[in-house]
């Protein structure tokens, strides 16, 4: 999408297109929201409906935009929307990387080492959606899906 038009396959500049929602399979999606929380700082989303029953996955918020849907490995054999679907269960994305500000960047790479999480070094002028990032570096949650973070500024 590198025009902003009107035509009905693009989206026009009023409505650029967003992410809204990355779905990551986990073993324990509580312990999971409890990482995401503690380690990362992203704030739990409908951990109490999941936890009584009511909602089928917890989520945690990145942004006011995007979500990252923590859905229990347990249910991979449902994922019937698309032939293959049920086998991405347990398969990983590469990485999703995490935009923040250098505050920010800080303050992560602080909260992980807190919780004791594995990050690698921090490398410079990694290419991104937004040019080179000044710093970046790696993490992995407990379920194995791996993060980057980076910021710009």
């Amino acid at each position: 999408m590198s025009e902003n038009t009107t035509d009905d396959h693009t989206t026009d500049a009023a409505h650029p297109a967003r992410l809204d929602h990355i779905v990551l399979w986990v073993r324990d999606p509580v312990a999971a929201a409890g990482f995401y929380e503690k380690a990362v700082g992203l704030e739990p989303v409908r951990l109490s409906d999941y936890s009584v029953g009511e909602a089928p996955f917890p989520s945690v918020r990145v942004n006011e935009e995007t979500i990252l849907d923590l859905m229990p490995v347990a249910k991979a054999e449902r994922m019937t929307m698309l032939p293959g679907a049920a086998e991405s269960a347990g398969h990983p994305v590469n990485h999703v990387c995490l935009s923040l500000t250098a505050a920010a960047f800080d303050t992560l790479r602080t909260r992980l080492a807190e919780q004791d999480v594995p990050m690698t070094d921090i490398g410079h002028d990694s290419f991104g959606a937004r040019g080179l990032a000044r710093r970046s570096f790696y993490f992995r949650d407990p379920d194995g899906n791996v993060f980057e973070a980076r910021h710009y500024d």
